[in-house]
């Protein structure tokens, strides 16, 4: 072979493997911490797709949560985010994106949702929000979301975070140990249907819940509009024998306009054909179900459509 002819096969070489290259598609997905439901989802969706969509090449990545994987999301280094109702306010361009609306912002799926547990000491006197007044209240860790949708919920109730109640700034697992100590009388905390710190709380035996009054959930649905009405269904927890009713923020599956209709229709498509995957992870997902498309607030990606049409989930 003459070294022309050489030269003209390495170059045909190189040319087909650029070309494979370039027909790759690289799917960053910003997830949250790898201790919570979000990352380990994530790589199994990323696994998913890497699997069932030739040329994709799809990641998870460890991040802060929902404010972060907005943020990656805005600069482009990142195609897919897990993302709480935080969403909702960053595509109406509300409160810390006041002036900066995401208007490209497009839902994919509806993952979970997370409910706000209304918990009291047990055996306590405490029957309804306005009875908190001066008492020990876990409003959630510093700066954490909990905290600001719980001062949110007890400012439209009627009752100022800072002067009528007593309030200690608890995560999930020290309100735990809050309860078993007798160093609270009641809290608000947000999480996931069996969500561990709950299931210690009741295991125990050491509070109860309360219903969130209907006025209660309308008004803060007006504050905080990505919170919904929902019920806690009975038998969630031990000794819960009845509904529970709550509110709840859901969790969703977010991209931008600007991935490709087909990409997407692949993606949205191979996520339910594969469902018992990512169920295989966490149980949570249960509910990534077409009939939760409702609890999306932003638009649908065209090529999310087209899959849900498809299925006549949507007319």
């Amino acid at each position: 072979m003459t070294k022309t002819a050489k030269f003209f096969i390495v170059m045909a070489m190189i040319l087909v493997f650029a070309g494979a290259a370039s027909a790759a598609t690289f799917i960053n997905i910003g997830t949250g911490s790898t201790g919570g439901t979000y990352y380990p989802v994530g790589a199994g969706m990323a696994k998913v797709w890497n699997n069932a969509i030739p040329g994709m090449k799809a990641n998870a990545q460890s991040t802060g949560g929902t404010a972060q994987n907005l943020a990656l999301l805005g600069k482009g280094e990142a195609e897919v985010i897990f993302a709480d109702g935080l969403y909702f306010f960053a595509y109406e361009g509300k409160g810390t994106f006041e002036g900066k609306p995401m208007k490209e912002l497009r839902g994919l799926v509806p993952l979970y949702a997370e409910p706000i547990h209304f918990l009291v000491a047990k055996g306590s006197n405490i029957k309804s929000i306005q009875d908190l007044k001066g008492k020990r209240v876990s409003v959630g860790a510093v700066g954490s979301g909990t905290e600001v949708t719980v001062r949110t919920l007890l400012k439209v109730a009627g009752i100022d975070p800072d002067k009528d109640i007593r309030a200690e700034n608890l995560g999930l697992s020290d309100t735990a140990g809050a309860f078993a100590d007798k160093n609270i009388d009641a809290a608000l905390t947000v999480g996931a249907l069996g969500i561990a710190g709950v299931v210690e709380i009741t295991t125990l035996g050491t509070a109860e819940f309360r219903d969130i009054p209907a006025d209660v959930v309308a008004k803060l649905g007006k504050e905080l509009p990505y919170y919904l009405p929902f019920e806690i269904p009975a038998n969630t927890y031990k000794d819960q024998t009845k509904p529970v009713k709550a509110m709840a923020s859901w969790n969703v599956l977010i991209t931008t306009e600007k991935l490709g209709d087909e990409d997407v229709y692949k993606m949205t498509k191979a996520l339910y054909e594969h469902k018992q995957d990512i169920l295989n992870i966490s149980t949570r997902l249960a509910s990534m179900s077409p009939e939760n498309l409702k609890y999306i607030q932003v638009p649908l990606h065209k090529g999310a459509e087209k899959y849900y049409r498809e299925i006549g989930a949507i007319k």
